[in-house]
């Protein structure tokens, strides 16, 4: 692990908070969350704070950790996580049916990772949505260096709220963002207002499948776990998804799991049994060199007292994702494509 690497981690450690604040920040942002007396009805309320506050803390883990793109993605075998990643985003082009020159809308878009990879696989032009004013910050400047920032811009917004007129984009996307919506009706109904007519919205959700038993206790443990470490009010079972979208006035043109007949399995990556060079910072030892990294740098003083705190509530996601993963209760790969009538309204 390189010194840069090191400074470059420890440098944005934090996000927007004040590096004196980001233990406070930490407390709070925990308080929200059933492991520390917290409900899901305080995080539906907050969630802007919540949500806000959660990428803040750990968008230099999730960079130093996993690249641009912070998702997962079915895998074939013999390839890497970077492949599976980049087939992924492509997939969902395709089945959106992008065409050059056309306006997308990417919703809960993160640094930009997809987003850019997307505009140069489709030739599109796209705009994504953050609340999140580190993230902007950070997706602004990796949109010069590639060379994508004349085609692809960034807003600051909600997506409960958005700040565009009707009927603007020619496409919608999301990749495992808009679980973080408190209402999946809401944040629909605004896709679907901002959409044009005729047009389809594709996304990627975490879900609970058909296999969790909300009465199960270790069920409702991993749940929680992938909450907190997650910034999730609430995650939604697979059929609520589906009936938010029909509510919102979009016909479903076709759902499906894809962890299901995955060669392997999503949360490989995450897995402690699992070694990988090509993803090594993921793997259990890559892990424990970076929490033994970060407790360093919080010692010295050059990343902010807290940080150490931030990951162990992010390696407790980590394994809530595999258990759920291995149970089949939970999966970051529901997918689906939806059309915006022509004629119909909401």
């Amino acid at each position: 692990m390189s010194k840069a690497g090191a400074l470059n981690l420890a440098s944005g450690l934090g996000g927007k908070i004040d590096k004196s604040d980001v233990l406070s920040a930490v407390e709070k942002y925990e308080k929200y969350h059933v492991c520390y007396g917290g409900d899901e009805e305080e995080r539906k309320a907050n969630y802007t704070d919540m949500v806000n506050k959660y990428y803040d803390l750990v968008t230099s883990f999730y960079e130093f950790g996993w690249g641009e793109s912070f998702h997962f993605a079915p895998r074939f075998k013999e390839e890497s996580l970077r492949e599976s990643i980049k087939r992924h985003e492509h997939f969902l082009a395709l089945q959106l049916g992008l065409k050059p020159g056309q306006k997308v809308l990417d919703v809960g878009c993160g640094i930009g990772g997809p987003l850019r990879e997307i505009a140069r696989f489709s030739s599109t032009t796209i705009t994504g949505l953050n609340n999140n004013e580190y993230q902007i910050s950070r997706g602004k400047e990796l949109n010069r260096i590639t060379g994508v920032d004349r085609t692809c811009d960034f807003v600051k917004g909600d997506f409960m709220k958005m700040p565009f007129p009707d009927n603007v984009f020619d496409a919608v996307y999301a990749i495992e963002a808009t679980c973080h919506a408190p209402d999946a009706y809401g944040c629909y109904s605004e896709i679907y207002r901002v959409l044009k007519p005729g047009q389809c919205f594709a996304a990627y959700e975490w879900c609970m499948t058909d296999s969790f038993d909300p009465l199960n206790q270790e069920h409702q443990k991993i749940k929680a776990e992938i909450e907190i470490g997650d910034g999730l009010p609430d995650i939604r079972l697979t059929g609520q998804c589906i009936d938010a979208l029909k509510k919102a006035g979009f016909e479903v043109m076709w759902s499906k799991d894809l962890a299901a007949g995955s060669p392997l399995p999503w949360y490989l990556p995450l897995d402690k049994s699992h070694f990988s060079l090509s993803s090594f910072r993921l793997t259990a030892v890559g892990r424990f060199f970076t929490k033994n990294m970060v407790k360093a740098l919080e010692y010295v003083g050059l990343a902010p007292k807290g940080s150490q705190r931030v990951q162990d509530f992010l390696e407790k996601a980590a394994e809530g994702l595999v258990e759920g993963g291995r149970k089949e209760i939970f999966t970051p790969l529901f997918f689906f494509v939806a059309r915006k009538p022509h004629s119909g309204s909401q």
